[in-house]
């Protein structure tokens, strides 16, 4: 049965593509015999094509269409001998390119899982596979870098080259007698965006400097072009953050230095870009936490002033139903209350003064004699 598919994929800083590395993957481990027909889009306007037939387990055809960093360079006969040589060293065994490539792209490549190492070797090549595009185009920056011819000099300065790995991201490599200089003009819409690059960039030259990283290529930050770049294209040199420098000297593309130089070049905008989007989200990351702490403190705060407030309603609302029910009690009652208070308080103001010892002073000395009468008397019965 044949199957066509679409897939977009989002640009990482990985060589390998991660959609590519899949499909490779379910091909190799297929058990049965597949027919496929699946197209594979990825940033930077690179497409894959992938075909496998039934009649052929083995076989898959992979076509790739990238485009160009430089119309300059270009051969007329497609991809150097070098660029070529570098796709097919990674299995000669698997990897074998067709000619011509199938219309509309660049590069057609027979792959034969038969032949493909036991174990984890297998998973190696097919990531090294998936990671051809990224070959292609580090050799030709380093064709660029290493044979730039000594007629694009003019006056002792080296013409700038336009190179564009990423759709209107481009950058530019000056060659220079001694040095090669890589300069980046940095463009983003958001204003946030733009301060937190030039901040890193600044940042980058202080840390640059220092002397644990003497060895790397110094970097350079302007917010204008240096004047290398007089005469290139006006909307190339208009930008909202600045430019940014590399020198890159000969010890920084000796040995296997090369490729890492290359590819770091490459990706330095992806970088960039990863390292303000992560900034930013660290930001408001921050920012979202510290509102839902002040939030929740305010929510206290509330709570308990409205404790407090029901607290005082409380206390009024009993204090009020206790003089309801006072007023609400019967005159006679009422009436009754206030005598027995008052009688109580007349009870006290009559009632005797007592002083200690007293009682036995009147005895002994108010003591009222007694009278006897020579007259008797008869008691009346």
């Amino acid at each position: 049965m044949r199957k066509k598919g679409i897939s977009l994929s989002m640009a990482y800083l990985e060589r390998a593509s991660p959609a590519l590395k899949e499909i490779l993957l379910k091909l190799y481990h297929a058990n049965k015999s597949t027919e496929i027909d699946h197209h594979l889009y990825e940033f930077g306007s690179v497409e894959y094509h992938i075909q496998s037939s039934a009649s052929d387990e083995h076989i898959t055809y992979l076509s790739i269409s990238t485009p160009l960093l430089t119309q300059e360079v270009l051969l007329p006969y497609g991809f150097s001998h070098r660029t070529k040589q570098m796709v097919t060293a990674i299995c000669p065994d698997v990897v074998e390119i067709i000619e011509p490539a199938k219309e509309g792209y660049q590069l057609t490549l027979r792959l034969d899982f038969a032949k493909l190492p036991n174990g984890k070797d297998s998973l190696k090549v097919i990531a090294e596979i998936s990671a051809v595009q990224a070959r292609i185009l580090s050799s030709r920056l380093k064709e660029i870098l290493m044979n730039v011819s000594s007629h694009d000099s003019y006056q002792g300065m080296y013409k700038p080259i336009r190179l564009v790995y990423r759709p209107s991201e481009p950058f530019f490599i000056i060659r220079q007698p001694q040095t090669i200089i890589a300069v980046f003009p940095i463009h983003f819409t958001d204003k946030p965006d733009v301060i937190i690059a030039t901040t890193f960039f600044q940042e980058l030259m202080d840390v640059g400097s220092s002397e644990k990283w003497a060895k790397a290529p110094p970097c350079c930050w302007s917010p204008i072009p240096p004047p290398e770049l007089r005469g290139e294209l006006f909307e190339d040199l208009s930008t909202t953050g600045g430019f940014v420098s590399f020198e890159i000297s000969p010890r920084h593309v000796k040995g296997k230095k090369l490729d890492k130089t290359v590819w770091s070049l490459l990706n330095f905008y992806a970088y960039v870009k990863f390292h303000v989007k992560s900034t930013r989200s660290f930001i408001q990351r921050r920012m979202r936490k510290r509102l839902e702490g002040l939030v929740e403190l305010l929510h206290k705060r509330n709570i308990k002033v409205e404790d407090e407030e029901e607290e005082k309603r409380r206390r009024k609302i009993q204090g009020f139903k206790c003089t309801i029910r006072i007023a609400n009690l019967p005159k006679l009652s009422v009436l009754k209350r206030r005598y027995n208070g008052f009688s109580r308080t007349i009870k006290r103001i009559r009632s005797r003064i007592r002083i200690h010892g007293f009682g036995r002073f009147r005895h002994r000395w108010l003591k009222i004699p007694k009278f006897s009468s020579s007259m008797g008397y008869t008691k009346l019965e």
